[in-house]
Parts: C-alpha cells; structure tokens; sequence
C-alpha cells in the first residue's frame, strides 16, 4: 500500500507542475502578445507622420519656429500642427515640442 501511495503523490505532484508550467506559458504569452500590440501600434502612428508630405513640408518652418523660440510661425507648420492633433487627439504636447518633434523625422 505504501507504494501505492508513493506513485499516486508522485502523479500528483507532477500533475501540478504541469498545469502551473502551462499556467505560466499562457501569462507570459499574454503579456508579449499585448506589449507587442502597443510597440505596433505606437510604430504606426509614428511611421505614418513620417511618412506624411504635410508634414514633412513643414520642416523648414518648424525650423524657424523653434529657432524663433516661437515667434515665427509658418502656414505649413500650421497645417502640421492641426494634422498631428487630429492623427493623434490624445497627445499632451506644445506646438514647440511638436515642431522640435517634426525636425527629428
């Protein structure tokens, strides 16, 4: 009977390990998969401002503007600035880091 007892513990213990290794390997692929998602995400939206001829026309304007420390602004870094915020309505960010933003793409 004690050995019985001995396989049953065992299958039991093993059991277990199993179940909390496969509980492990499905939060960890939660969690990549979800960070993944916002890297993309995030790639996106940054790839797709520079890739756009709004605002990439705004440069030399931008240029003038944080060089002016924004006492010049241009019609092309206007029309930047209203596209950005419509792309992206959630950033909290001046029209002097945006233009500093728009001269590093």
């Amino acid at each position: 009977m004690p050995i019985f007892r001995l396989l049953s513990l065992t299958g039991l213990l093993m059991f277990t390990a199993a179940a909390s290794a496969s509980s492990l390997v499905a939060t960890t692929d939660t969690l990549v998969g979800a960070l993944s998602e916002v890297a993309q995400s995030s790639s996106d939206a940054t790839s797709s401002l520079r890739d756009n001829k709004v605002v990439l026309d705004a440069r030399d304007d931008a240029a003038a503007f944080v060089a002016s420390q924004g006492q010049i602004r241009g019609v092309q870094l206007e029309a930047a600035l209203q596209h950005i915020r419509q792309q992206a309505p959630a950033l909290q960010s001046d029209d002097l880091q945006l233009a500093s933003a728009i001269l590093s793409l």
